[in-house]
C-alpha cells in the first residue's frame, strides 16, 4: 500500500481550524478502499512562533519539508504582526525556497452555491488561473532609505527573468492544452509597463508557436476584471504575473460565491521539491475560534493535492462528496448565507466519503 508523508502547517487564524478539518477528511478517505495511507506531521509555525522565537518558521525549516510528498498549508497573517513579516517569513519563504513557481487556482460554481453573477450559468464560469509564483512583483527586490525623514525613499522592483517567464507560460499552455476548450488568455499590462511586461508578451508569443492547438488571446489586466464579470464564458485558462493573478484569483473566487471555497496549489512541476496546497481565504481573524469558517476551500485544496500525488480516483471521490454537501443549503456556512459550522460541514463530507462507493480507476 502506498504511503504519503504530508506536512501540515495550519499557520494563523482560521488555518488552525480548517487544516485539522482537511486532515479529518483525508483520513476518512484513506480509511476507505483507497489503496493508500497518509502519515501526517504538524508544524506549529506562524504568528505564535514569531512571538515566541522572533521568526515565523525556523531558519532550517525548509530542510524539514524537503522529504515530504506534499504540504497542506492554512494561512499566514496576524493582526499583531506586520503583514510583510508574516508573508515573507512563512508562505513566500516556502514557495521560493522550494521553487514552487506555478500557482494554480481553479474556479467554478459548485452545486447549491448562489453566485453573484445572476446571468452566469455554472458552465460559463469554469476557469483555471495560473500565477507566476516566485518572482515578478513579489520578488522582494527593493528597500527603504532615510526612514522617517521627509526625503524617505522606498522601492519595490518587479523582477522578471526570461527563464521564469518562459517556464510559467509553458506550464500554462500545457495546462490549457489538457483542458477541453484549449483556450488560454495571457494577462498583461504592457501598454504601461514597457519593459518587463513587453518581455512577458514576447515570450508568450514565442511559446505559443509550440502549441498550435491552443487558442491564445491577450488581455490587459484592468480590462480583464470587466471581462471576468461581463463575459465569463469567454475565459478558460488564464496566466498572469504574481501580483495580477493574486488579485484576479480573489475576484474569481468571489464571483464563484465565496473566498471560502477557493483552492490553491503551489506547484514545483519538476517534482524536485514537494508542492504546497492551501485555501485562498487568508487568516480571517475576525471569525477565528467561532467554528464558522468554511472548510470547503481546504477540502478542494486537498483534492488538488491528491490529484498531484497521482490519486485521481480519490481526488474525484473527495470532490464528489464536497459537491454533495454544497448542494444542501442546510450545510452552508455563514459566508454562503447559511448557519452551518465548520464541524458540521466536515462531518457531512466525511459521511459522504464513507457512504459512497469507490470510483473506478482509469
Amino acid at each position: 500500500m502506498k504511503s504519503y508523508r504530508i506536512a501540515l502547517i495550519p499557520g494563523d487564524g482560521i488555518g488552525k481550524e480548517v487544516v485539522p478539518a482537511g486532515r479529518q477528511v483525508l483520513e476518512a478517505l484513506a480509511g476507505t478502499e483507497s489503496g493508500f495511507q497518509m502519515e501526517f506531521e504538524s508544524f506549529d509555525w506562524g504568528g505564535d512562533a514569531y512571538r515566541k522565537h522572533g521568526e515565523m518558521m525556523p531558519a532550517n525549516g525548509l530542510d524539514a519539508l524537503r522529504g515530504k510528498d506534499a504540504i497542506l498549508f492554512g494561512s499566514a497573517g496576524d493582526p499583531d504582526i506586520p503583514d510583510h513579516i508574516t508573508l515573507w517569513g512563512l508562505r513566500l519563504k516556502i514557495c521560493q525556497g522550494l521553487d514552487q513557481y506555478a500557482n494554480v487556482r481553479p474556479t467554478r460554481i459548485l452545486p447549491g452555491i448562489d453566485a453573484p453573477l445572476k446571468r452566469c450559468r455554472p458552465e460559463d464560469l469554469n476557469w483555471v488561473i495560473v500565477r507566476e509564483n516566485t518572482e515578478g512583483e513579489y520578488s522582494g527586490a527593493g528597500g527603504r532609505v532615510h526612514q522617517g525623514f521627509p526625503i524617505e525613499v522606498a522601492t519595490d522592483l518587479s523582477v522578471m527573468t526570461r527563464a521564469g517567464v518562459e517556464r510559467i507560460q509553458r506550464y500554462a499552455f500545457k495546462l490549457a492544452q489538457s483542458r477541453p476548450r484549449k483556450l488560454l488568455t495571457v494577462v498583461t499590462k504592457s501598454n504601461a509597463q514597457r519593459h518587463a511586461m513587453v518581455m512577458w508578451d514576447d515570450v508568450a508569443r514565442e511559446v505559443a508557436k509550440d502549441f498550435p492547438d491552443v487558442a491564445c488571446d491577450k488581455e490587459m489586466v484592468d480590462a480583464m476584471t470587466a471581462r471576468m464579470v461581463n463575459r465569463p464564458a469567454s475565459l478558460d485558462t488564464i496566466v498572469a504575473t504574481n501580483l495580477h493573478a493574486d488579485i484576479l484569483s480573489d475576484l474569481a473566487a468571489a464571483l464563484a460565491g465565496s473566498l471560502g471555497i477557493g483552492p490553491t496549489a503551489n506547484i514545483n512541476p519538476e517534482r524536485v521539491y514537494p508542492s504546497m496546497f492551501e485555501p485562498i481565504h487568508g487568516s480571517a481573524f475576525d471569525i477565528m475560534g467561532k467554528g464558522i469558517a468554511n472548510p470547503v476551500g481546504t477540502f478542494w485544496t486537498a483534492a488538488m493535492m491528491l490529484d498531484h500525488l497521482g490519486e485521481a480516483a480519490a481526488a474525484a471521490r473527495l470532490m464528489q462528496a464536497v459537491e454533495q454537501v454544497t448542494a444542501n443549503p442546510a450545510l452552508h456556512t455563514r459566508d454562503l448565507g447559511g448557519t452551518a459550522t465548520t464541524a458540521q460541514v466536515t462531518e457531512a463530507v466525511c459521511a459522504a466519503i464513507t457512504s459512497s462507493r469507490p470510483l473506478a480507476t482509469a
